[in-house]
């Protein structure tokens, strides 16, 4: 199984695709890279040869931060946001979408699971 920035990509599917599998490739970086390494992007992963992988390699070193590096910035990103104290910052600490969504349904994602509050169904007034 080929493995690029430290990840092992699937053999089986295209590479334009099994680039995809690193975080911070997606569609477009991953075209990028395949058309400077003058690469096919309908080539199966498993077809590609030792220096060709480690030309692709080559790319994604020299010019996309990725993995790790990407999450490591990304998370001291949010931190700085925390700190600060921006509304994005506290909507970070809160747990709730921080990017204008509604909370009143839906953003469960964010919220976890349902939290049940006792409701007001046995008081008459």
């Amino acid at each position: 199984m080929p493995r690029i920035a430290g990840v092992d990509i699937p053999e089986k599917k295209k590479i334009i695709v099994s680039l995809q599998y690193v975080h911070g490739i997606g569609q477009k970086v991953a075209t990028d890279i395949l058309g400077k390494c003058g690469i096919d992007p309908d080539r199966r992963a498993h077809t590609l040869n030792d220096q060709e992988l480690a030309a692709i390699a080559a790319e994604i070193d020299e010019s996309h931060l990725v993995e790790g590096a990407l999450r490591r910035q990304v998370q001291t990103q949010i931190q700085r946001l925390k700190e600060i104290h921006s509304y994005r910052g506290d909507r970070h600490r809160k747990g709730l979408p921080a990017r204008g969504q509604r909370t009143r349904t839906n953003s469960r994602t964010r919220k976890g699971r349902k939290k049940t509050v006792a409701g007001k169904k046995g008081v008459k007034g």
